[in-house]
């Protein structure tokens, strides 16, 4: 297959069209979820930018993450819903690459950016003396933006590598959006290198922000033993909770998904745990965040407060 005859293909992704019954149901389902998690991350930014009290390191990071989920949710889901409605349900190959390059994007952009987090946790509890000058607006601003642009090198790099390769035959993609396995299921030639290349590359930008959110970890967990106090440790752990619960959620799934070679691949597993990963995760976060954190509690309540009594 040429280059101009591969680009020239219009895929169709599949979804759920096996439950044509289910559609509206699924519609109404996803768009719920969408505007929660839209709301709720929205709402943590704008608390966060309205409290001076949470203009701190680890809010600057959860600022970030918002950011972040609210744009990642974006990727797939509105595309979901369109196709739910219509009876159109194809994507042209240019549009493919490019739901797949910013879905990579933001995915890997967030690998990093908890590792970020978890270096912030660890200057805070490690040493809190020095942490205003250890994690001061410069550092952060240079970790954050390290992120994001690790993300967009990856997403480049996978991007253009697969939709490099030939296309022919079935055009249908069996998932509900354009997902690495899948896509590649449709490539013409042996596609044997370009899975090793692409589970290399995967543990590399997942594993090793994974390493060293364990490294960070391993050192707050000695130091939070040393304090003598009940209490003290109680309080020091409850500042890595929400971080470590989040942690858990997004590399439980991604890992299972990109580490591991296609003979292995499993459509319908990997269905729920994309979806998982790409639609439940994101609205759990701002819940997650604000449940077990008093600052945003507490600033959630000023915010009430200044909305429905101004004058008191």
């Amino acid at each position: 297959t040429t280059g101009n005859k591969t680009s020239a293909i219009v895929f169709v992704i599949l979804g759920f069209s096996h439950r044509p019954d289910m559609k509206v149901m699924f519609f109404i389902l996803f768009l719920c979820i969408y505007i929660a998690t839209v709301l709720g991350n929205l709402l943590i930014l704008l608390v966060i930018n309205m409290d001076p009290v949470l203009h701190t390191p680890m809010y600057f990071f959860l600022r970030n993450l918002s950011f972040l989920e609210i744009c990642y949710t974006s990727v797939t889901l509105p595309r979901v819903m369109l196709n739910l409605l219509s009876s159109d349900a194809s994507i042209s190959f240019a549009g493919c690459a490019a739901q797949m390059y910013f879905f990579l994007f933001f995915g890997a952009t967030e690998c990093c950016l908890l590792a970020a987090m978890a270096y912030d946790r660890y200057q805070a509890i490690c040493n809190p003396l020095h942490y205003m000058d250890i994690m001061n607006k410069k550092v952060c601003m240079q970790l954050a933006a390290s992120s994001w642009i690790c993300g967009n090198l990856v997403a480049l790099g996978h991007t253009a590598f697969i939709f490099s390769l030939p296309f022919c035959g079935s055009n249908v993609i069996d998932h509900f959006f354009c997902e690495i396995q899948p896509v590649l299921m449709l490539v013409c030639v042996d596609t044997y290198w370009n899975e090793l290349q692409i589970i290399l590359a995967a543990a590399f930008v997942i594993l090793m922000p994974f390493l060293l959110i364990l490294v960070s970890y391993s050192l707050i967990i000695s130091s939070i033993l040393k304090i003598r106090s009940a209490k003290g440790r109680y309080k020091a752990f409850s500042t890595c909770f929400s971080h470590l619960t989040v942690v858990t959620l997004f590399y439980g799934t991604a890992v299972f998904i990109y580490i591991r070679p296609k003979s292995s691949y499993s459509l319908d597993v990997d269905k729920v745990l994309s979806l998982f990963y790409s639609v439940v995760t994101p609205i759990l976060n701002p819940v997650i965040y604000s449940l077990r954190n008093r600052e945003v509690q507490g600033a959630l309540f000023k915010m009430r407060m200044k909305i429905f009594h101004p004058n008191s």
